[in-house]
């Protein structure tokens, strides 16, 4: 893909995700369903988190200014950071917060996203927040190839993001006695422990995932232009 049409993506993606990000702020002060934005308002979700927080806003901000660096972007700084970003964080999480939401929602959809929430945050923000994060982060993966770090190191920094979470959520629950999401409060504290590895079981799947579809999409179509090359020469 060219450098422009990749800028495009890039600014494109930054964009929707500055329009959403602006749009959910809006909804704050709003009379809302008691508790959704009580105690640390939108920032105590894990879907807001995700879509601001250094993940996908933030993310595709820096790969649009990655793409206006003068001389090799590869070895630069910021692009070793974006490759960081995307690898070890925007692209686990972001998938995970898909897969996370509708497994529950399919299931029992008052677990994670009560009814009443349709009264104040119409169908495609519910979308653009658990839905289309997905086929952007998938179209970041065939518009350029990333660097990924060492497994082991990338793995620690998840966890020790998980753990993080983990305790802001229950920082929220002792302080205002209000789960973030209502599924939790079905879980003893075993239970709790064995959720939460499970999930970090899961979000480590993904990121494997993310780096096997780097290397499919771009170590194999590179080999496959240079068998190319070698024969038609």
């Amino acid at each position: 893909m060219t450098s422009i049409l990749r800028s495009m993506y890039h600014i494109a993606a930054f964009s929707w995700y500055v329009f959403v990000v602006r749009s959910l702020a809006a909804k704050d002060g709003e009379e809302l369903p008691a508790g959704i934005f009580a105690y640390g308002g939108p920032w105590k979700y894990l879907t807001f988190l995700n879509l601001v927080n250094l993940l996908q806003m933030s993310f595709f901000g820096l790969a649009a200014v990655n793409d206006l660096q003068p001389g090799k972007k590869s070895e630069s700084t910021l692009n070793r950071c974006k490759d960081l970003l995307f690898s070890v964080f925007a692209f686990p999480v972001g998938m995970f917060v898909v897969l996370l939401f509708w497994t529950i929602f399919a299931y029992d959809r008052e677990l994670v996203y009560p009814a009443a929430i349709d009264t104040f945050f119409p169908p495609w923000i519910n979308h653009a927040m658990h839905t289309f994060v997905l086929p952007v982060l998938l179209g970041e993966v065939l518009v350029q190839p990333h660097a990924y770090p060492h497994t082991n190191y990338a793995l620690a920094a998840l966890g020790s993001v998980g753990l993080s979470y983990l305790f802001w959520i229950l920082w929220v629950y002792l302080s205002v006695g209000i789960w973030v999401y209502p599924l939790l409060a079905h879980f003893s504290p075993a239970g709790l422990l064995g959720f939460f590895f499970l999930n970090m079981s899961v979000v480590t799947l993904l990121y494997l995932l993310g780096d096997k579809l780097n290397n499919h999409v771009w170590i194999n179509s590179t080999q496959i232009s240079f068998l190319s090359i070698f024969i038609f020469c």
